[in-house]
């Protein structure tokens, strides 16, 4: 129902475009967000009608008076009766504030024993009109030590217009990524488009690059005997979920906001 709904108001599409190398195991079907994955979130947070407050870095979750007391690093403590963490588990463990005693010993090896993958990705963004003479929209390369993916993406997202510039995407091998981790950005950023020189030669200069750190790219081992969730105190509610509680794909994530949602409606 989830897939129909999206796919009836556009957001998802199925992916028609030339993807290389891909493993497509049977009966699966893949799909496209023209607009980005973020319009995905974007759809659910505005059928919710609720009020979004981006760019807050919460450090520390206390217990005041039967409520949690949420501090952040700028502007003052905020209270709530629920709290849902999906953050990455790594980022739930580093957390300061009552959290620290609330969590038990049999919960807190649960959580140590996620693993997540890291990676990096490089964003190249060209003029409109620039062309990239290649005959796949996406292609996973096997035999390269440090570039995994490469995606030209407004081509995969079948969007395609001579008024927006064409951006090519490149995900790092996993290995690459771990090895990498604290190494600094811009030398990593030179090393990945070395490789992707190689790779494609035809490419052309583009105007702006990114270069993104993946930390948590993709769960490798998520919490084990989790239901998609994990309750962490009752009165008042503090539960977490996400990918960390399932798997790293679509998937696991809507069975962890629905595992989520049973448990928090109780409470509501």
């Amino acid at each position: 129902s989830f897939y129909e709904e999206l796919l009836s108001q556009g957001i998802l599409e199925p992916l028609t475009a030339p993807v290389e190398g891909m493993v497509v195991r049977e009966g699966s079907c893949n799909y496209v967000a023209p607009q980005g994955i973020s319009s995905v979130v974007k759809y659910y947070l505005e059928q919710s009608g609720a009020d979004v407050s981006y760019g807050q870095h919460v450090t520390r979750l206390s217990l005041r008076d039967g409520r949690w007391e949420v501090s952040r690093k700028a502007g003052p403590p905020e209270e709530f009766d629920v709290v849902i963490l999906t953050v990455p588990v790594p980022q739930i463990l580093q957390l300061q504030g009552d959290i620290v005693n609330i969590i038990n010993a049999s919960q807190k090896q649960q959580l140590e024993s996620v693993s997540y993958s890291s990676r990096y990705a490089l964003g190249l963004f060209y003029e409109a009109g620039t062309g990239i003479a290649v005959p796949w929209a996406a292609q996973y390369i096997a035999d390269n030590p440090c570039i995994r993916f490469i995606a030209i993406d407004n081509k995969k997202r079948n969007i395609e217009s001579p008024e927006v510039g064409p951006s090519v995407v490149v995900h790092t091998t996993v290995t690459f990524g771990s090895e990498h981790l604290d190494s600094d950005p811009a030398e990593v950023q030179q090393i990945i488009l070395s490789h992707l020189q190689r790779i494609v030669p035809s490419l052309p200069k583009p105007s702006t690059i990114k270069c993104q750190k993946w930390r948590y790219s993709q769960v490798t081992r998520a919490a084990p005997n989790c239901p998609g969730q994990m309750i962490l105190h009752t009165q008042p509610l503090l539960i977490c979920g996400g990918d960390g509680f399932t798997r790293s794909n679509f998937d696991g994530c809507i069975e962890s906001a629905m595992s989520l949602a049973e448990a928090v409606k109780p409470h509501l």
